[in-house]
């Protein structure tokens, strides 16, 4: 994929990528703690292998660390993987990162056993990037490997459509200045076609906080 590649007027990727490069320091500080709905799906799982995809501050990678033998963190940018590298040093972890694009990732096939990619998929500018994405997922995780997906959707009391659409959240930084980020809000069946598109197999599915989480293995 390019740097250019959109969907119709919506933004390129090398657009979504300076949105987060930009807001990238401002965004770890309000980041601080996983989401009680990844924790839930660690629970009690382990593996040698993990992988946090769109990682930001590295938050949940530590999470993986912490259960696995190795964990990476990759997120499309570099500023926001600057930021995960300075809290794992603070920190303590020991967990790899890599700039990379979540529909093509620096994985080798089938060494995954455990995965996170919650709040990354909808920034992905088209449903053909977004399905990619799940297709990349499924490439990396190992036969018994498990991972969690996860998308702001429409059941977000914030939001009166019921069908899935792309828009823009604005970001504001210290100072006033805001920025736009762009967002494909799913709907709860669209979300569970483009991971039935993809080469994974939904496990288990829930909404929780007016996001879509789906747990997901590779297709049988």
């Amino acid at each position: 994929m390019t740097d250019d590649e959109s969907d119709g007027d919506g933004p390129s990727t090398g657009s979504v990528r300076a949105t987060y490069d930009r807001i990238a320091e401002h965004f770890s500080k309000t980041r601080e703690y996983p989401w009680p709905e990844v924790e839930a799906f660690l629970d009690g799982r382990s593996g040698a292998v993990a992988l946090d995809v769109g990682c930001g501050n590295g938050r949940h990678t530590e999470l993986l660390a912490e259960r696995c033998e190795r964990a990476l963190g990759a997120d499309l940018s570099r500023e926001m993987v600057a930021t995960a590298s300075e809290r794992s040093a603070e920190r303590g972890f020991d967990y790899g990162l890599a700039q990379a694009d979540a529909s093509s990732l620096p994985v080798r096939s089938g060494c995954v056993d455990l995965g996170v990619y919650v709040a990354t998929l909808p920034h992905l500018p088209s449903r053909d990037l977004r399905v990619a994405s799940l297709d990349e997922l499924a490439r990396v995780l190992s036969s018994g490997g498990r991972a969690l997906v996860g998308v702001w959707s429409t059941e977000h009391d914030r939001f009166d459509e019921s069908e899935g659409f792309d828009t823009t959240v604005e970001w504001t930084l210290p100072g006033g200045e805001s920025v736009d980020r762009f967002y494909h809000i799913y709907d709860p069946d669209e979300f569970r076609a483009d991971i039935a598109e993809s080469g994974l197999d939904l496990v288990e599915f829930e909404i929780s906080s007016g996001n879509c989480y789906g747990v997901v293995r590779p297709e049988s």
